[in-house]
């Protein structure tokens, strides 16, 4: 309801094309209202932005031959899938046809890989979700863990694993997700070492090269996690 304050804006702008339009006349059945798009600076989303971009630069770097990605934001790996052929592994399958972009449908807790045979993986925003049934996945209070001992189980010597996840005060958010603390997440990787770690603040800042054990009080803040077997 918000956005009927910005009605009377729209009805005066509506009025003036009109006006001027000419053969661009609009038909009042045709018109889309847009009204909360008139800000002073462009909206996003940091956990999303950001880690799509910290995961780019990654891959850049390391300059894999070949990445897997499970259940991680589909625009950010459409783009990194035309710089490096990607695998990507969803519950619910992604149906879509583009080279360099192999899409699979496979459960995160069953991935269809051997043991320690993948050099490249990434899985963002996506473990605090396994096991609450928001995506038609089992109910299982345990399925974060799980889903983070299966990731490792795949990672090959040498292999590299991008994670991010809600980080703060630890708790599930029953449906929609959970929070852990940093430490959690380490501690679910134990045959992997952390070669790097990043978050993003509860106001939306990016602060690299951070240590994941001196994280301040966070409400809902987003962790990056770089391991390496």
């Amino acid at each position: 309801m918000v956005a009927l304050r910005y009605l009377p804006r729209y009805l005066a702008d509506w009025l003036t094309f009109r006006k001027q339009a000419g053969e661009w006349s609009v038909a009042v059945a045709d018109s889309y209202p847009c009204l909360a798009d008139r800000l002073p600076e462009t909206p996003f989303d940091p956990h999303y932005f950001y880690q799509g971009n910290w995961l780019a630069r990654r891959l850049a770097e390391a300059k894999p031959n070949q990445h897997v990605d499970v259940g991680s934001s589909i625009l950010a790996i459409g783009v990194l899938s035309a710089h490096v052929p990607t695998i990507f592994v969803d519950y619910r399958p992604l149906v879509v046809h583009q080279r360099g972009l192999n899409c699979v449908a496979a459960d995160i807790n069953r991935l269809p890989f051997a043991d320690r045979s993948l050099a490249s993986l990434s899985c963002l925003h996506v473990i605090e979700h396994i096991g609450l049934g928001r995506y038609g996945d089992p109910i299982n209070p345990d399925g974060a863990r799980l889903a983070a001992l299966e990731l490792q189980r795949v990672i090959g010597a040498g292999g590299k694993l991008y994670l991010s996840t809600p980080i703060g005060r630890e708790r599930v958010c029953f449906n929609a997700h959970r929070v852990f603390m940093p430490a959690t997440i380490v501690s679910w990787f134990p045959q992997l070492r952390l070669t790097g770690f990043a978050y993003v603040s509860d106001e939306g800042a990016l602060y690299q090269g951070a240590s994941h054990e001196h994280v301040p009080q966070l409400d809902y803040g987003c962790g990056f996690f770089e391991f390496q077997r």
